[in-house]
This record gives structure tokens, sequence and C-alpha cells, in this order.
């Protein structure tokens, strides 16, 4: 599989961003791309976009990408705000992020 999956859940915040950034990498591992599940994300701090777009451009160095799925009404009104949506591609189901890897 070229790809991982990475599935939070909860919140992304100041005080589990670190953990996270350390797991989505992890996730990443060996993988040219990575898909990240926000169907179960609830809300996202500045540090949460900080994480992904660390996650982002680990991907991008090895040929990859990383792509959003599923995100509720309000974290796509947050990755929209911060101008994430223009950076990173985000997907409604799973099956059409997999699709976009080719």
């Amino acid at each position: 599989m070229s790809h991982g999956v990475f599935a939070p859940s909860g919140r992304i915040d100041g005080t589990n961003a670190p953990a996270v950034e350390k797991d989505i990498l992890a996730q990443l591992g060996d993988h040219k791309s990575l898909v990240v599940d926000l169907s179960a994300i609830d809300y996202i701090s500045s540090a949460g976009l900080r994480v992904l777009l660390v996650a982002a451009k680990a991907a991008r160095q090895r040929g990859g990408s990383l792509l959003l799925v599923a995100p509720k009404p309000a974290i796509v009104e947050i990755l929209k705000i911060s101008g994430f949506d223009k950076i990173l591609p985000i997907h409604p189901t799973m099956d059409a992020a997999v699709a976009a890897l080719g």
C-alpha cells in the first residue's frame, strides 16, 4: 500500500498536538501518502492545523501527499477560514480520497 490512514478523534489542540504530531508521522511511516480521516474530530486549533502542515510537508518530501477526509461542517469552516482548503485536498469519503491517490 502506498498510503497510510490516520484517524484521530476528539480534539487536536495545544494540549495534545505534540502527541498527535508524533502519531501522524509514525502512521506516515514508510508510506508516500497519508489519508487523514477527520470524521471523528470535533475541534482543531491552530496547533492542530500546524500538525497537518508538518505531516503534509513530510509526505511531500517523499513524493506523496496528505489528503483530508470527511471533516464535519465546523471543521470544514476552520479549514476554509485558515486557507487550508487551498493547500490540502479535502474529500467527502475515504473512497474518494483513495481514488484521488490513484
